[in-house]
């Protein structure tokens, strides 16, 4: 890529995965960093710096521009000299020198390493920390459960396959052992390890290996999966699910009172029915007469499946290595379920197919006996679960920094009546379904950041942060935090706000919005961060004196409450007779600048409708707006 097409992709995607941004005047640890993930992270494919360019941040408008680079020749012989010398191997990066508006900038092309040569890492920081994975758009120093990515690869033995030291085949529990049999039948009576003897059956599944001694000893995954349970909790005594009811929404601690808990520890397939069962006894219920039923059929709040297939991915993925318990916590509104181990996939891709390991004997046993769905989907399907039960999106976010999974089920059903009546509540504010589905989950969950936004609405790290901003400025969330941390509670003017007596009230001004809504429709019109604008009609008389008669017409017909898409055309007709400022459009169409510069002006970039007039400097003040002719 060259480095006005990696200047381009950052300005309307922002950094990402792959394109890393920095003003590098010298070569600084981030550089190399950087450079260090890219190498590292599996399936990426490598990634490109591109070095002399910084984000404004106080702009309107934020973006990235050229600062240049005053001795470029001396930088890239410093990135190449150290890619050789500060690594445990050499990393060949490409490097190459542009010039842009007159500037000079670096373009850094850094390949993925050989499965065989990773981890790449610092020779004076030694692993783990010395390495580096790229994890969304940051730089994250790896973990055990890290390199045990890097070198499954290795045929490395995993942590699950490791033996327990003090331990023999009597810490196993026969009971158990017959328990996985009869599980394994249902699933394929005609498996060909049922007719093997116990000892060879353990050896197959990783369960068992020899010691140095010549003598059979238990795995973890061999603890875990038949370990009896006086040897569960004398080898791992924090490995439990812990089962804990709060009352209200919140985690308030009461001196004065404690909360209702249960500990639960078995052998995992024993522990998945006895969890799922202590969830089902609590949670609230519904009923359903199916056609041809007789008796109503009590179902649980949120569908069993999801229930099961939740456990079954706490303590399938989860870090053996924590001493910590897996929580599940039930809330008035929902169930939360907590396990030590963040994600070793990025969040941006779970429920893609596929799974990255970290017990990948532990999983295999469960897969064999069917508790876990096929490889990589048990997200997806979680997912898919709640949309046909009408609930709430499932949440989920992995957290390095506390290195732990949260997943959120919540019993509310999404965008049904009283949803809508509640929304009306904010018609004046001009919410598009996203922002409409965002303040729904926050009044739930209490907090929401920009990696919970992306996952409920499938956009973008900055449309999701554009978004989130604008609810701010509404007075409808609170900022919380800095930087990566950043995230917003909501306002007393959200949770203030009771029931509209219309339900119907919101349908007409949300785009369609109703109990049943139907699919989000392109661009829905962002809120107004200030809904009592006030114009310069004089200026704006004199702005449509300018312009032909017919388009003037045109743009007086445009009302708060016209399509986005036909606003969009306007604005494109406006951009052929002349090119225009993000002000001056502002002006003549009565819209907040900053509606116009994301609810028309971006989306029409990224069509090829309309361009800068000075693209090289997006923040330049004078910067205008003019339509691309057929064949520019």
């Amino acid at each position: 890529m060259t480095a006005l097409e990696l200047l381009e992709s950052l300005n309307l995607l922002d950094e990402n995965e792959r394109i890393e941004a920095k003003r590098a005047s010298e070569l600084g640890k981030s550089v190399l960093e950087t450079i260090c993930a890219f190498a590292n992270e599996p399936g990426l494919g490598g990634g490109w710096l591109l070095l002399g360019v910084v984000r404004e941040e106080m702009a309107l408008f934020p973006a990235y521009e050229v600062e240049g680079i005053e001795q470029p020749e001396k930088l890239s012989t410093d990135i190449a000299t150290q890619c050789r010398s500060v690594f445990n191997q050499p990393v060949r990066v490409a490097i190459s020198t542009e010039t842009v508006i007159g500037k000079a900038v670096l373009v850094v092309h850094v390949p993925e390493a050989q499965p065989q040569e990773k981890p790449i890492f610092f020779k004076a920081q030694g692993l783990p920390k010395g390495a580096l994975r790229r994890i969304s758009s940051t730089d994250q120093h790896c973990t055990d459960d890290d390199l045990a990515v890097f070198y499954q690869g290795r045929q490395q033995e995993s942590f699950d396959g490791t033996p327990v030291a003090d331990t023999t085949l009597d810490d196993l529990q026969p009971e158990a052992i017959a328990d996985y049999r009869q599980s394994r039948a249902q699933a394929n009576p005609d498996a060909e390890e049922l007719r093997w003897s116990d000892e060879d059956l353990l050896q197959s599944l990783g369960c068992i290996r020899r010691n140095p001694q010549g003598a059979w000893q238990p795995t973890v995954a061999g603890v875990m999966l038949f370990g009896k349970p006086v040897t569960l909790r004398r080898c791992f005594p924090m490995t439990r699910v812990d089962y804990i009811r709060v009352p209200g929404r919140e985690w308030v601690p009461d001196p004065d009172r404690r909360f209702d808990t249960m500990d639960l520890r078995d052998p995992l397939l024993r522990l998945v029915r006895r969890a799922q069962a202590a969830i089902l006894d609590d949670l609230p219920k519904g009923f359903a007469l199916q056609e041809g039923d007789l008796q109503r059929r009590d179902t649980p709040a949120i569908p069993l499946r999801v229930i099961r297939e939740a456990l079954v991915n706490a303590l399938m993925h989860r870090s053996y290595r924590s001493h910590s318990p897996v929580q599940i916590i039930r809330y008035a509104n929902r169930l939360e379920i907590r396990n030590p181990g963040f994600s070793l996939k990025s969040q941006d891709h779970l429920g893609e197919p596929g799974s990255q390991l970290r017990n990948p004997k532990i999983a295999a046993a469960l897969y064999d006996t069917r508790l876990a769905e096929t490889k990589g989907s048990g997200i997806r399907v979680m997912r898919e679960s709640m949309e046909q039960a009408g609930l709430t999106p499932p949440l989920f976010e992995s957290d390095r920094g506390n290195d732990q999974f949260v997943a959120r089920y919540f019993f509310h059903h999404f965008l049904g009546a009283e949803d809508i009546a509640w929304l009306a509540q904010f018609k004046d504010l001009q919410l598009n379904e996203d922002e409409a589905k965002a303040l729904i989950v926050v009044r739930e969950a209490g907090a929401i950041n920009n990696g919970t936004y992306r996952e409920l609405t499938k956009v973008d790290t900055l449309t999701a942060s554009q978004a989130l901003r604008r609810l701010r400025d509404a007075g409808l969330l609170a900022q919380k935090g800095r930087g990566s941390a950043t995230y917003y509670v909501p306002t007393d003017r959200l949770l203030d706000k009771g029931l509209s007596s219309n339900p119907e009230a919101l349908s007409s001004e949300l785009g369609g919005l109703s109990s049943n809504p139907p699919a989000i429709t392109g661009n829905p019109e962002p809120l107004s961060s200030n809904p009592a604008d006030k114009y310069d009609e004089a200026l704006r008389s004199q702005l449509l004196d300018g312009i032909p008669g017919t388009l003037a017409a045109k743009v007086g017909a445009v009302g708060k409450r016209h399509p986005p898409q036909e606003v969009q055309d306007v604005v494109v007709a406006l951009c052929q007779v002349r090119a225009w400022s993000a002000d001056e459009l502002s002006t003549v169409l009565r819209r907040n600048p900053e509606v116009v510069r994301q609810s028309y002006l971006r989306p029409l970039m990224r069509e090829g409708r309309l361009m800068m007039t000075n693209p090289l400097e997006p923040n330049d003040p004078q910067q205008a707006y003019r339509a691309v002719e057929i064949g520019e």
